[in-house]
């Protein structure tokens, strides 16, 4: 296969390529005229402009491969004249192909395509009349022909019609811009024309779709293999066919075109396990777009009822950082309108732990943040590659098992400290070790806790079940002294009872 040669697109992307448009649009005017040839002074009476720069870019447009040129020996008349560069130019091959492809172009990107539901109807039309050619056992080869291209081009130009028509309702959806009242009128004219089309899509699509199956029941790919024979009847021998024939050749190539044209045909109607239809899909779209359409005329009547968007919030604010007086008020109005803080590092050392930085000191008087090299570069501590080898953490459980041992054991001294045999005064407790003492004030301040106004006793258990308490005020206003390592508790005297619940239950279950 030989190369393509994409230079006659060559002139789109040049500096001058508006002018080089201009040019090539007044060749592909002059040929819908029948003119073939132009000369410079023609084109520059067509698109105005400088002469000379028009000169250049035909001959510029010649070298790409979109113009021809041709001397222009008609208006000779002096030897100076014959050697002067005079030329006729013209549309070449390529030039014409690569105007005709730029149009495409233009016209698909400016497509607003259709719903077309006029042509539901004429495919249930045509596909009536395959349904009556189908039962024939003879049918007529021209009229099964015709029927399939009528249905084949009718079909083609509604799946490009809704699908333009859906990428122009998107970009609709998507407008940033747009006369409030103008959209409006056009919204309830597009909403209204979206439910017609999903009316008629409904009733006529579950008509079509019926059709398929009845002549799909019968056989359809009778049908297919008519149209194709009557397609390969004057098929032209080929090169390189070893003998073949032609016709049985172009036969089989029609009659697989055919049947894939009718699996999409089929498809765009009835739906198959996982796959629902292209009318479904489109069905589903176009309802979508009918509550998308009526949002985009809520957030047009916040933008006129004054509230401001996110670009108009920065420009304000741009206004305020220009307007600061100082560059502390700038930081501070950074700090309000982001809410930034200081940053933080998530992972603090341990003589950070112990002795921490208050967050009101300033960077600058701030001891020295130490980064490890693999953070800073990786942004983690654990190197990539092979991971590390498991730990031997048996010292530290064994460690936190002791701990919680001597723990327990504190506990439960503390425990057999403070239980009573009978109502004690606080003054009788004598000495509590620390632990102890922590444990006191606990039930103590459970007790007062549950105490209500006016009431002499009051009896409560710690939230672990453990331990109860009761506790009685007494009227002799006595004082009671509590004696610890680190001072002398005071307060009011009480009458007091600890009673520790784990050796009654402890008693009763070696009972």
């Amino acid at each position: 296969m030989s190369e393509v040669d994409f230079r006659p697109f060559a002139h789109l992307s040049a500096p001058n390529a508006e002018l080089y448009r201009r040019i090539m649009g007044s060749f592909v005017r002059a040929k819908l005229r029948f003119i073939v040839h132009l000369r410079p002074e023609d084109v520059h009476e067509v698109i105005g402009g400088d002469l000379p720069s028009i000169v250049d870019a035909l001959s510029r447009l010649v070298d790409w491969g979109n113009l021809r040129a041709d001397p222009d020996t008609s208006r000779v008349t002096t030897v100076e004249d014959f050697h002067r560069a005079r030329f006729l130019y013209q549309l070449t091959h390529a030039g014409e192909a690569a105007e005709q492809a730029v149009a495409s172009y233009d016209e698909a990107l400016g497509r607003r395509g259709a719903l077309q539901a006029v042509a539901l109807t004429d495919i249930a039309t045509q596909l009536r009349a395959l349904l009556e050619l189908v039962h024939q056992d003879d049918p007529d080869p021209a009229k099964v022909h015709l029927s399939l291209r009528s249905l084949v081009d009718r079909f083609t130009d509604l799946a490009d019609n809704a699908q333009a028509f859906m990428s122009s309702l998107q970009r609709t959806i998507d407008l940033h811009d747009a006369d409030l009242d103008a959209f409006r009128a056009y919204k309830d004219r597009l909403i209204d024309y979206l439910e017609r089309f999903i009316k008629d899509l409904v009733a006529t699509g579950g008509e079509i779709a019926a059709l398929v199956g009845d002549i799909e029941q019968i056989g359809v790919a009778r049908l297919l293999d008519v149209a194709a024979e009557r397609e390969a009847a004057d098929a032209a021998p080929g090169v390189g066919e070893d003998g073949d024939d032609p016709r049985q050749v172009e036969f089989e190539r029609g009659r697989l075109r055919w049947l894939d044209r009718w699996r999409g045909f089929r498809g765009w109607f009835i739906s198959e396990p996982q796959h629902p239809s292209q009318a479904k899909l489109l069905r589903a779209r176009a309802r979508t777009a009918i509550p998308q359409l009526l949002q985009v005329v809520a957030t047009l009547n916040e933008r006129r009822a004054g509230r401001s968007d996110r670009s108009a919030d920065f420009r304000s604010l741009a206004r305020w950082f220009a307007q600061a007086p100082r560059e502390e008020d700038m930081h501070r109005l950074w700090r309000a309108a982001f809410g930034l803080s200081p940053s933080r590092h998530l992972v603090a050392e341990n003589d950070e732990a112990d002795n921490p930085v208050p967050a009101n000191t300033p960077w600058a008087q701030a001891p020295p943040l130490e980064i490890s090299p693999r953070l800073r570069k990786t942004g983690s501590y654990e190197r990539r590659g092979k991971p590390n080898r498991i730990v031997d953490r048996s010292a530290q459980r064994q460690y936190l098992a002791e701990f919680a041992a001597k723990e327990a054991a504190e506990t439960a001294a503390a425990r057999r400290a403070l239980v009573t045999e009978h109502p004690t005064r606080l003054t009788d407790l004598g000495e509590l070790d620390p632990a102890a003492f922590r444990l006191f004030l606990h039930l103590l301040g459970d007790a007062l806790a549950a105490r209500a106004p006016g009431q002499h006793t009051v009896i409560t258990t710690t939230t672990d079940g453990t331990m109860t308490i009761r506790l009685t005020s007494l009227d002799d206003g006595r004082k009671a002294e509590i004696h610890t390592p680190q001072g002398v508790f005071r307060g009011p005297d009480h009458l007091v009872e600890i009673i520790d619940l784990t050796v009654e239950e402890h008693v009763e279950q070696s009972a």
